[in-house]
């Protein structure tokens, strides 16, 4: 006898319905599936009188990009010309945080200043790829090389 999948699981869901849920059953949570932060953070830190780090944890997409852009936009109308984007903890990158990333790069062109992305999560680094705006920024894994290239000058 062949069952639709709908219709098993209308079955399912009626024999759960009438016997209960099996011994020890355990509904799966969302928070924290994966080993993912379960929110989203950002954290800024002066480094010079032009140099800025601001680093991001969590999902960076529609949700959180304006929480993300806010100190970003601060620090460059302040005067910051020199602006680390660390997105090492950054699990995923959606269209509006790279469309952050990239209004942020352009204010700053304006300005004379340069912008270095910090990246090490392969999906992180796949949508610059698939995009192409891996050309656009200077990507290094870790702060201290994008710091570094910033205060050299390469970048």
């Amino acid at each position: 006898m062949i069952v639709s999948t709908r219709k098993a699981s209308a079955l399912a869901a009626a024999e759960i319905r009438r016997r209960g849920r099996p011994r020890g059953y355990a509904r799966p949570t969302v928070s924290g599936d994966f080993g993912l932060p379960p929110t989203f953070e950002v954290s800024e830190r002066s480094v010079s009188a032009d140099t800025h780090v601001i680093a991001v944890r969590g999902e960076f997409d529609l949700g959180t990009a304006s929480a993300f852009s806010e100190p970003l936009v601060a620090a460059i109308e302040a005067g910051k010309t020199k602006v680390v984007a660390d997105l090492t903890e950054v699990v995923f990158i959606g269209s509006n945080g790279l469309a952050t990333l990239l209004d942020a790069l352009r204010r700053l062109v304006r300005r004379g200043g340069r912008m270095a992305v910090v990246a090490a999560n392969p999906t992180v680094l796949r949508m610059f790829e698939v995009t192409h705006t891996d050309s656009s920024f200077a990507i290094f894994p870790d702060r201290e090389a994008a710091l570094a290239s910033l205060e050299e000058g390469a970048g």
